[in-house]
């Protein structure tokens, strides 16, 4: 490991993406971002349905338009939470202070728990509405397929954020031990 304080000696150098796109929090956030971007674009294109009987759309789940007004605010908002934390893990080298860097971590941590926690309730909200649906709202099973994708996937963007808040729970112990080992020997080269 080069000098500083968990890559700190590096701060100020040229941007790599090689590096960037290896790192496994970095592919996490994007698996997590095209889970969004499928959760709240099956329910945005066919969580809806229209009855010809009634004249306006109802919700898919069970007609709650909660469940799908849910579903689509968790998707857009996990889409952009996870933008703007690529841009972090962009400029995150570039950081040289390690007060500053233990704030970018610790912030991931939170926002990482917090958001696989929205999505565990999501998906749970929306299987539910999904299982206690009536068949006559809708005959033909229109939309069935991606009511049952949004539901999928928002499972599976339960373990990508728990696991990127495992990941920066990692980064977090690496940071503080190499502020601790600069402290404690700081005539020493790093490990």
């Amino acid at each position: 490991m080069e000098g500083g304080a968990y890559g700190a000696g590096k701060a100020g150098g040229a941007f790599d993406p090689h590096t960037l796109v290896r790192q496994p929090h970095t592919l996490l956030r994007v698996v997590s971002w095209v889970f969004s971007i499928v959760v709240f674009g099956s329910i945005v294109n066919e969580g809806y349905l229209n009855s010809p009987s009634e004249g306006k759309e109802f919700c898919i789940y069970n007609r709650n338009p909660n469940a799908c007004s849910y579903g689509v605010a968790v998707g857009v908002l996990a889409f952009l939470t996870c933008l703007l934390y690529l841009a972090l893990d962009v400029y995150f080298p570039q950081i040289s202070s390690v007060k500053d860097r233990k704030k970018a971590v610790l912030s991931d941590i939170g926002v990482s728990a917090f958001w696989a926690f929205l999505w565990f309730v999501g998906f749970c909200y929306l299987a539910n509405q999904w299982q206690v649906s009536k068949p006559e709202d809708n005959p033909l099973s229109e939309g069935t397929d991606a009511a049952r994708a949004a539901i999928a996937f928002s499972f599976f963007s339960v373990f990508t954020w728990s696991l990127s808040a495992a990941l920066a729970v990692r980064r977090f112990k690496d940071l503080t031990f190499q502020e601790e080992y600069s402290t404690l020997f700081p005539d020493s080269a790093q490990p």
